[in-house]
């Protein structure tokens, strides 16, 4: 008989690997895989802490220990780094969000044989996987599914007129309208902000369950989008984010950080690297996660960001608390700021989606900037850009990795640039 193989490393995938190339689902580190595909768990292999780990596809690293959870975070990062020959000066531990901390999810419900199921998607399938538990996510969140189950099922009978006699439905039996829809969840200032893409309140009926709902669970807000943008239903008081101590409006769908703790360890770093910088170019800028770290007494902040919604938040805050905050309405992928436009700034600040910024990062290579910051939420795309600076004569100083989506393969970073003659 063949001999057992080690799982010697864990891939971006989650899968782990063998020194021959044999991958294993649902692996550690050490544990051993037979020729017929049995796993024999080692020391750093532990018992998933959800019931739903191996059919969701939320999570894919439930069976690693704290110590593997944390290699494989900060191994994703350094592998992006050695990958362009970076050069890293130094990768520190990463940081890890712990469980029940992820405060925004987005959550797909649809009727099933007359149920309806919400939760994620089913690990490479369409199919939903209802969720009973999530040890991912804020429980505050975790609370609002199972009577939001229960409302989409009214709604869905409701909806659909009876095709039997005279409009009454077989004894026994519920007529389901046929549902899809989007779920978004966030945790705001006020609460839980939850937004319903996919369905619509026609008649007064569905409408005050819509709202009995809202008000019973103390909702923050609620939206519906019908296929037009989200209509608000219910919003007692304006829903904030507080961002470093500025109370900032929430636009419906917008972008934020997906746990407190992973946010807070994002801005420290900028604070350290940027903190004594007079002017700096916050690209990217969203609702002002890092320009409100930054802005105050010595440091001015130009927040650069292409979305219209968050665009007017970030201006609307910085002004009621007189920041210096110049906000800017501006695509950078179509419109990079360039060279002549850095110039005029002490450092530059970017957190880009997950394809990255090449054309950004190209018009700050050309530039003479001597400081960079990036945040990225996606190690092989900034690896690229980070490969675009290097040329031009930055050096990576340091690089921080971040798993604020604990026990999936979605690592983030940030990471200091610094020109080589400016060290």
């Amino acid at each position: 008989m063949n001999a057992p193989e080690e799982i010697v490393r864990i891939a971006a995938k989650g899968d782990g690997v063998t020194a021959s190339g044999r991958f294993a689902w649902g692996t550690a580190l050490g544990d051993l895989l037979h020729a017929d595909g049995r796993i024999e768990p080692g020391p750093h292999h532990v018992a998933p802490v959800c019931r739903h780990f191996g059919q969701c596809g939320g999570c894919q690293l439930q069976q690693l220990d704290e110590k593997s959870l944390a290699a494989f975070v900060e191994a994703r990062v350094a592998n992006a780094s050695a990958s362009q020959e970076l050069g890293a000066e130094l990768i520190t531990e990463p940081h890890l969000s712990p469980p029940g901390s992820r405060r925004r999810a987005s959550l797909r419900a649809e009727s099933s044989q007359g149920r309806v199921v919400i939760g994620y998607r089913e690990a490479k399938s369409h199919r939903v996987v209802e969720l009973a538990e999530c040890p991912v996510l804020c429980p505050e969140l975790v609370a609002v599914l199972a009577p939001l189950r229960k409302l989409l099922i009214r709604l869905g009978q409701a909806q659909t007129p009876s095709k039997r006699g005279k409009g009454k439905p077989k004894p026994g039996r519920h007529t389901h309208a046929k549902l899809a829809a989007d779920i978004e969840l966030t945790l705001v200032d006020q609460g839980v902000d939850l937004g319903l893409k996919g369905l619509t309140a026609e008649g007064l009926t569905l409408t005050e369950a819509l709202l009995d709902f809202a008000r019973e669970h103390m909702l923050a807000r609620l939206t519906l989008d019908g296929g037009y943008g989200p209509d608000v239903l219910w919003e007692p008081e304006p829903v904030t984010v507080t961002l470093s101590g500025v109370a900032v409006a929430f636009p419906p769908g917008s972008f934020l950080q997906a746990t407190a703790d992973g946010e807070a360890a994002l801005v420290a770093a900028v604070r350290e690297w940027l903190g004594d910088c007079p002017t700096v170019a916050d690209l990217f800028s969203g609702l002002g996660t890092f320009t409100f770290a930054l802005a105050g007494s010595g440091t001015k902040v130009l927040a650069a960001e292409a979305a219209r919604d968050a665009h007017l938040a970030c201006k609307a805050a910085a002004d009621q608390r007189v920041l210096q905050v110049h906000s800017l309405h501006r695509d950078l992928f179509r419109g990079p700021l360039l060279a002549d436009e850095l110039d005029k700034f002490a450092a530059i600040l970017l957190d880009p989606p997950r394809a990255g910024a090449r054309e950004q990062v190209e018009r700050i290579a050309e530039s003479r900037v001597p400081r960079v910051v990036y945040i990225s939420c996606n190690p092989a795309s900034w690896a690229k850009d980070a490969r675009t600076l290097v040329d031009a004569g930055f050096v990576l100083r340091e690089v921080r990795p971040v798993g604020q989506f604990r026990w999936s393969t979605h690592v983030e970073l940030a990471s200091l640039f610094v020109r080589g003659d400016a060290r």
